[in-house]
């Protein structure tokens, strides 16, 4: 069988992500992968705990991701999104700058840079 490409493991991540299909979405990270915020701060380590953080976003009725850009440098994927979300403000977008690195077909790690929440205060 054709080992995915580190692009193929963040497609399937992101068509996950956008089906909510949590199983499918922890199914591309590493059973001890870590996601980071831009410059260091641990957000999760290992499933049980990027399981929890993703379950809450989840939730979001409004949630998705759409792909703006994708750059691959060898194991190295950067994607940057907009990401429609429902904030306690309302519905709204953040832009987001996501840098993943793959190995053995799965995303070990992964680092998240949050752009300026902007929310649709017209929408009732």
């Amino acid at each position: 069988m054709h080992a995915l490409s580190p692009a193929d493991v963040i497609q399937r991540q992101l068509d996950a992500y956008n089906a909510k299909d949590v199983d499918a979405w922890l199914a591309t990270y590493a059973v001890d992968a870590q996601q980071f915020a831009l410059h260091g701060e641990l957000l999760a380590s290992g499933h049980a705990a990027i399981r929890s953080r993703i379950l809450i976003r989840f939730a979001e009725p409004d949630l998705h991701a759409e792909l703006l850009q994708r750059t691959v440098m060898g194991p190295i994927v950067v994607d940057y999104e907009r990401i429609t979300r429902n904030f306690p403000e309302g519905k709204g977008t953040v832009e987001m700058l996501c840098v993943y690195e793959v190995a053995d077909g799965l995303i070990q790690k992964a680092t998240f840079a949050l752009g300026t929440p902007l929310v649709n205060t017209l929408a009732a």
